[in-house]
């Protein structure tokens, strides 16, 4: 489940829209994982919205964790934010690195283009305190990722 937030809606759409998947996950169980990035507004129709900072993004980032209680992954977007605040996101939150792109269109077309290998998004992990994992998409764990 993913949420895109900075079109202009308010914290309460916000807050508001957590609670619905809350609400969802408890009558289906079907969300693996959440993750919440913002408007990548370049090069798109939406160019002249602001793009919203890191604060926000984690602020958010927490309140999901919060709210979300019964999701059991979040998501860290270093894809939209960069690999020093995905890593950060970690202490707010989230419990999963996300994971190298073979090909990513949707941010990459609006501009944003961070990339990262296997060696460094481990690197960030470990020297964020955690132990990096490998994982298949139904977060089954393979192996140690050492």
């Amino acid at each position: 489940m993913t949420m895109m937030y900075g079109i202009g809606e308010t914290l309460a759409d916000r807050i508001e829209h957590l609670f619905r998947v809350r609400e969802v996950q408890r009558a289906t169980g079907g969300f693996t994982a959440f993750i919440c990035w913002p408007l990548q507004p370049e090069n798109s129709e939406l160019s002249h919205i602001p793009k919203t900072d890191a604060v926000t993004y984690l602020k958010t980032q927490a309140i999901a964790r919060i709210v979300l209680e019964n999701v059991p992954n979040i998501q860290a977007s270093w894809v939209t934010m960069g690999m020093k605040v995905g890593q950060v996101a970690l202490r707010f939150g989230a419990n999963d690195f996300g994971s190298l792109m073979m090909e990513e269109n949707v941010v990459s077309s609006a501009g944003t283009t961070y990339r990262t290998t296997l060696s460094e998004m481990q690197r960030l992990i470990a020297d964020a305190g955690y132990t990096p994992k490998k994982r298949k998409q139904d977060y089954t764990i393979l192996e140690d990722a050492a």
